[in-house]
């Protein structure tokens, strides 16, 4: 593997998201190997340019797999994603060492982890020359300093220890964990100061489709939040933020797509004056 190559700062990325899960909390997951890769290849048609694929549930009070049943899930679609699109970027989601070195083997080139960076995981991104998601996570949502700062705290020091680790900086990619170990407020707090996640100087992600703060906006269930992930993806891009993983491919890249015309001077390659 020799990781992710994207131009940073050029475009906001899309990265889609393949749950083969039965309990995935926004009501995609799939247990089956072939729906969850007509899913993927359908967020590549759709303009995707990564996809993120996981095997375990992460919403409140989700029943725990162990590796053995994480792992028949998950590596069938890596190979299956690997073989019909060679070209895609991959991205295995997990906390699992021995899933990440099984996906690894399979052609994933990313380990996004939802559980800040265990020295393990950072261990296997190094040897195998894998880009690393570092995402921000706390058991409850009680802070002794500001939400931000706290966040933004803990993600450094991922960073450094992942580069450290002999992760290039590039690589290094941090995400600041909307809905995880925050209330609804401090969600809003964080994705108020995205620029701050972005000064830090690494690649950034943003993981908040179909959030249950969204829903507390709008009133929506979460199959129903596309627009919503698509305002707060536009939003990101505005901030500097480089890749937003999302469930609603087609309805974010247009958001995104207004944004970075504006914020990033992007424009199509049809473009004319």
């Amino acid at each position: 593997m020799t990781g992710i190559r994207l131009a940073w700062g050029a475009r906001t990325y899309v990265m889609g998201i393949v749950n083969v899960t039965p309990d995935s909390f926004s009501g995609d997951g799939t247990a089956q190997t072939a729906d969850a890769l007509e899913r993927a290849l359908q967020h590549l048609v759709e303009g995707a340019d990564l996809i993120d694929i996981g095997g375990e549930s992460t919403r409140p009070g989700h029943v725990p797999v162990d590796d053995a049943t994480e792992i028949a899930r998950v590596l069938p679609v890596v190979r299956a994603v690997r073989e019909r699109a060679p070209r895609a970027l991959l991205s295995i989601d997990t906390t699992k060492p021995a899933v990440a070195l099984a996906a690894a083997e399979a052609g994933a080139e990313m380990l996004n982890c939802v559980q800040r960076a265990p020295e393990e995981l950072l261990e296997i991104a190094a040897e195998r020359k894998m880009a690393f998601v570092a995402m921000h996570n706390q058991e409850g949502t009680e802070y002794d300093e500001d939400v931000v700062d706290a966040v933004l705290r803990v993600l450094d020091d991922c960073a450094q220890r992942a580069v450290r680790r002999g992760i290039a900086r590039e690589q290094v990619i941090l995400d600041p964990g909307i809905g995880f170990g925050k209330t609804a407020e401090q969600n809003l707090r964080v994705l108020r100061r995205l620029d701050r996640v972005v000064g830090l100087g690494f690649p950034t992600l943003l993981g908040a489709s179909r959030k249950s703060t969204l829903g507390k906006l709008t009133g929506r269930e979460p199959h129903e939040r596309a627009i919503a992930t698509a305002a707060t993806s536009a939003l990101a891009a505005a901030a500097g933020i480089d890749i937003v993983r999302v469930h609603d491919v087609a309805a974010t890249l247009d958001a995104l797509r207004i944004a970075d015309a504006i914020f990033r001077e992007w424009r199509p390659t049809s473009w004319t004056e």
